[in-house]
């Protein structure tokens, strides 16, 4: 009994010591991926499912009844039958999936919709801005109004000739003026901004702020900080975000740069904060040689911060799986102070995610490398 009651305890006492080594080797790892969501409050899909397989370029917009989502879906990208939906949170929990626009021209024309827009404009209509086309490079752009929030819409407006209101992410309100961030992908990749007083009844616009060919940049997000200057960043062809600066309430900008973080030729967004500090969304993907025209997988999903535009840390790994893509992301900060981001999952779903953004742990990042241990896998690069 006794040598058999020995043998008990060292098995016992060999088991924990074996336990104790896989959870010390387990939690480092366990520690590193759950420290890149601190912050975060809510992490759900807006659906489980629709009557279309895909979905993706959501936008995001808080109305006085409360938060609003609109994406893209159909077939595929591209396809007639694409058009835009909406989904309301209403009680913590987001409605089903309601068409807002379609693509439908004439009684023989149909083309694909692309990239919503949604802007709430203060005391008055909700904006549906989006596009409609056989394919980018012939689309054309179109507006809906609301006065009920998003439940109802206007019949479609459409965008003069020449101009295509906000080409991806919200336009930003400077002294009575909606600045529209947009872009063009005809000879060249090239930003530029477009200017309606009186919500989309008429429009001015600005010349291309670069050449397509030092950087091959579209899709801008506005930043406005605290003494007045406004600085745009978004999606280039060049491995890099782009960055440029307006000191004039964005009549006119500086010469087009690079911030020292990485883009995969995926499309981000970027909001800046009450608290005066600037939050970004977007994939941070280090290129490599296999890169063809600066595109790379949209894997992992990340959010970084910064307090003047120009050094950023690391906050936030919303998705790091190698499977598929996490991408084109829209992020609004709320009158309570929550942010509010939603985004492309796999091209199946649409992503929603809140964050507190006084619970986040920022970490510098050093030669554009995302800081710590965290390693992912080398994802899927889409053709998309």
């Amino acid at each position: 009994m006794n040598n058999y009651f020995r043998m008990t305890k060292l098995s016992i006492v060999k088991n924990t010591i074996i336990l104790g080594v896989m959870v010390f080797l387990v939690a480092p790892s366990m520690a590193q991926k759950n420290s890149w969501k601190k912050g975060i409050l809510v992490d759900e899909f807006i659906y489980e499912s629709a009557p279309f397989p895909e979905a993706h370029a959501s936008t995001i917009a808080e109305t006085p009844e409360g938060l609003i989502a609109a994406w893209f879906g159909g077939t595929k990208e591209g396809h007639k039958d694409v058009c835009i939906w909406t989904s309301h949170l209403k009680k913590g929990k987001w409605t089903t999936p309601a068409m807002a626009a379609d693509g439908v021209l004439s009684d023989s024309v149909r083309y694909a919709c692309y990239n919503p827009v949604l802007y709430q404009v203060p005391n008055g209509e909700l904006l549906l801005f989006y596009k409609i086309g056989p394919n980018v490079a012939g689309w054309t752009g179109w507006l809906k109004r609301s006065k009920d929030n998003g439940h109802t819409w206007s019949e479609r407006e459409a965008i003069p000739q020449g101009y295509l209101g906000p080409i991806k992410n919200k336009p930003e309100l400077i002294n009575g003026v909606l600045i529209c961030p947009s872009s063009t992908e005809k000879n060249g990749w090239k930003v530029h901004f477009e200017y309606t007083g009186d919500w989309g009844k008429t429009w001015t616009k600005s010349e291309p702020i670069n050449d397509g060919i030092e950087y091959s940049a579209i899709q801008p997000s506005i930043l406005k900080y605290r003494d007045g200057d406004l600085q745009v960043i978004g999606r280039t062809r060049n491995t890099v975000i782009f960055q440029s600066w307006s000191k004039d309430n964005g009549k006119t900008w500086s010469e087009m740069s690079a911030l020292d973080l990485p883009n995969n030729n995926s499309g981000t967004d970027a909001v800046a904060l009450k608290d005066g500090r600037q939050l970004l969304v977007y994939n941070h993907v280090l290129p490599d040689s296999t890169w063809v025209r600066g595109k790379g997988p949209r894997t992992p999903l990340n959010v970084s911060l910064s307090k003047e535009g120009k050094k950023w840390y690391a906050a936030l790994v919303l998705e790091d799986s190698p499977i598929s893509q996490y991408s084109y992301p829209s992020v609004i900060q709320s009158k309570d102070g929550m942010v509010h981001i939603v985004y492309t999952w796999r091209r199946q779903k649409i992503k929603y995610v809140k964050i507190d953004p006084s619970k986040l742990k920022l970490t510098a990042i050093k030669n554009s490398k995302w800081p710590g241990a965290l390693k992912v896998k080398k994802g899927v690069v889409t053709d998309d």
